[in-house]
């Protein structure tokens, strides 16, 4: 027999568990806000490193420009020396050939030392602010890491107090029931027991069989509304019991068993058409 400190437990039970369900989510959720800040780090990480290949790629160019341009000075020089000793117009066309040659490599060779030069220093900027940046966004991660785990420890900790109460207030119930009961209050946003007035669930507002109403008046065992599955509990109606066995207007909604006998019928008509049709 269902009694009214049974249903107290059901209520005092369906705020324990929504309460846990709630805190078990915010405990699984919680440390999902680290993810967009982390995600901001490994871009910056990322960033960094792209920024620190490239440092190094041009300055492995500036370095051949270098020698280049080196290499050049010391042939335009020579060539210019050597202007003193030739003595044909042949030999001379072709050592001012060679001087001018080297002077335009040597122009160019300046001027991608000096766009080098332009790009490294703007790299130098960019990386010293990246490491900066990076520093700064793993303190602030640290930070958060650090109130997070504060905030799930002290969660974990009213979640285990919870589960004692939980506990407790299920020892006499059946477990079949309370596993039911837990799950309805997940599925229906922490609604899991509802009166019915009438023949009226207060849950889904679903007209419910007299026959199914009168047995959650007698109260004999726990019953589910057919409907939105939430445990029901008789209250009574502003109008009194008359409203209790008042069919008018179910419909086909009046009495399941009439429904499944219905639909038995039509399952039989069909197969005797079936029937005939195989015979013809």
């Amino acid at each position: 027999m269902v009694t009214e400190n049974d249903l107290e437990k059901l209520r005092t039970l369906q705020a324990i568990i929504y309460e846990k369900h709630g805190l078990e989510k915010n405990i699984q959720e919680i440390p999902k806000l680290l993810g967009t800040q982390e995600e901001i780090l490994n871009r910056l990480k990322k960033n960094f490193i792209e920024k620190n290949t490239d440092y190094e790629r041009f300055k492995a160019e500036e370095a051949d420009l270098k020698n280049k341009l080196f290499e050049t000075e010391l042939i335009r020089e020579k060539s210019e020396k050597n202007m003193d000793v030739v003595t044909t117009q042949r030999e001379i066309e072709a050592l001012d050939k060679e001087i001018k040659d080297a002077m335009d490599k040597e122009l160019q060779y300046r001027k991608d030392i000096q766009q080098r030069e332009r790009i490294l220093s703007e790299l130098d900027i960019k990386i010293k602010e990246q490491t900066s940046l990076i520093e700064q966004q793993e303190k602030e991660l640290e930070d958060r890491r650090q109130k997070i785990e504060a905030e799930i420890t002290d969660k974990q900790k009213q979640l285990d107090t919870l589960r004692k109460k939980e506990s407790k207030l299920t020892d006499n119930l059946d477990s079949e029931v309370v596993f039911k009961f837990e799950r309805i209050i997940k599925n229906k946003m922490g609604i899991g027991i509802v009166a019915i007035k009438g023949n009226v669930c207060m849950g889904c507002h679903m007209i419910l069989p007299v026959q199914f109403a009168n047995e959650v008046r007698i109260g004999e065992e726990f019953v589910f509304c057919p409907y939105c599955s939430r445990i029901l509990y008789f209250e009574e109606s502003a109008d009194g019991d008359e409203d209790f066995f008042n069919t008018e207007d179910t419909g086909a909604l009046s009495d399941l068993d009439d429904m499944e006998e219905e639909e038995d019928e039509e399952y039989e008509e069909e197969e005797e058409i079936i029937n005939i049709d195989s015979e013809e």
